[in-house]
């Protein structure tokens, strides 16, 4: 496996992610922030911040498998989630669970949160992109 997920001492422990993740691999992947579309560029989970998250992980999962890996791989994610306040955080943290669940994984690689005032379009609350290194 190509990345390596730590917590190193001196650093609090997150349950949800690792504070750091070591590349070995040689093949960078840079997956485009992903967005709450289906296939057909229809928006799921209109005015649901959980269904939209979960949305955004599958797509991850089907981006990363046609680059040949997986959430195994990933490096770093970085979340943009709009108007951004604490108490969006257990839907935040449900619809991650949900596309875990789906997805047969555990994310944990680094991850940034970052609250924004608007996306692409109104009916988007969040948006998810990934760098990902595989063998």
């Amino acid at each position: 496996m190509a990345i390596n997920l730590i917590n190193p001492t001196g650093l609090p422990k997150i349950d949800v992610y690792r504070q750091v993740s070591v590349a070995t691999g040689s093949k960078l992947v840079f997956i485009a922030g992903q967005v709450a579309w289906d296939a057909e560029g229809i928006t799921v989970g209109e005015g649901d911040l959980a269904a939209q998250v979960e949305q955004c992980y599958l797509n991850i999962g089907t981006a990363l498998a046609e680059a040949g890996g997986s959430f195994d791989d990933v490096a770093k994610l970085t979340v943009h989630v709009v108007d951004w306040t604490p108490d969006k955080m257990p839907s935040l943290l449900e619809g991650i669970s949900r596309a875990s669940a789906k997805l047969g994984i555990t994310p944990v690689p680094p991850a940034t949160l970052l609250g924004v005032a608007a996306l692409d379009v109104p009916d988007h609350l969040v948006e998810v992109e990934a760098t990902a290194v595989l063998d």
